[in-house]
């Protein structure tokens, strides 16, 4: 007795899957999905949904900023870091301290400037009568606080984050500066100089004049780590830290005018 060929396929145990490549062509279009480096074919034949596309760093809020720094991969200091490093303080500041990156300390704690630079910066920042934590009673008027670092993650060694890794993390930054709104942001060391202004330039030409960033005035001053290993220039910056305080008072009091020391 002789077979059809459905008859053989089903014998086989291969029959239904056998489809002529006309009738799978034949499939509905809106059941393809291509992926978002892909295109319609140039015939038209095929009209594809795109997966959606994460949403751009600058129009992250505060939990998904979060979620992606903590999730970054834009350089291998993701590759040994125990966690990225966001940052800490009020939301809505006044002041913004921006340092370099975090160090050992901050790599487990996952917060800035706990080491002994941060013990530094706290006393500093006490002198000028604030602090980091966020209060439940505000220090004064213009004293609310919120510290970060050009890079969130580790660089080996606590070395100086790279142009390239700093580049890397400057969406970051710069949209935690758009959320956060500083009245005067105070740049520590070299990296941060780097990430916000651009500018190459030593610290000491750089000193005690105000810069802007998106219309906050900016003042740069030595890292707290560098002030531990250069005691002679902690008052140095004192001074900064005074200017940015006449910035930031001359900005609340709505005054434009340049200031210098």
């Amino acid at each position: 007795m002789s077979l059809t060929r459905d008859q053989m396929l089903a014998e086989m145990g291969l029959a239904p899957i056998w489809r002529l490549r006309e009738a799978a062509a034949a499939a509905p279009a809106e059941e393809l999905t291509l992926a978002p480096d892909q295109s319609p074919t140039a015939a038209g034949h095929i009209v594809a949904r795109q997966a959606p596309a994460s949403a751009p760093v600058d129009a992250l809020e505060w939990p998904d900023l979060a979620a992606g720094v903590a999730a970054c991969k834009a350089c291998p200091l993701c590759q040994q870091r125990k966690q990225a490093v966001l940052g800490v303080g009020d939301l809505n500041p006044d002041w913004l301290f921006v340092g370099e990156g975090p160090g050992a300390e901050e790599d487990v704690k996952g917060e800035p400037f706990v080491g002994q630079a941060g013990k530094l910066l706290d006393n500093m920042l006490a002198a000028l009568g604030i602090a980091r934590a966020p209060q439940e009673v505000p220090l004064g008027y213009g004293s609310k606080v919120y510290i970060g670092n050009a890079v969130k993650c580790r660089p080996p060694g606590n070395r100086t984050p790279e142009a390239a890794e700093m580049a890397a993390c400057r969406p970051w930054l710069e949209r935690q500066i758009a959320l956060l709104k500083p009245k005067v942001i105070v740049l520590l060391g070299k990296a941060a100089v780097h990430s916000v202004l651009h500018d190459d330039s030593s610290l000491a030409s750089l000193r005690g004049r105000r810069y802007e960033y998106q219309g906050i005035p900016v003042v740069v001053t030595y890292h707290p780590a560098y002030l531990l290993r250069n005691l002679p220039d902690k008052a140095k910056a004192w001074e900064d830290l005074l200017f940015a305080r006449r910035c930031l008072r001359e900005r609340l009091a709505g005054g434009g005018g340049e200031l210098a020391f």
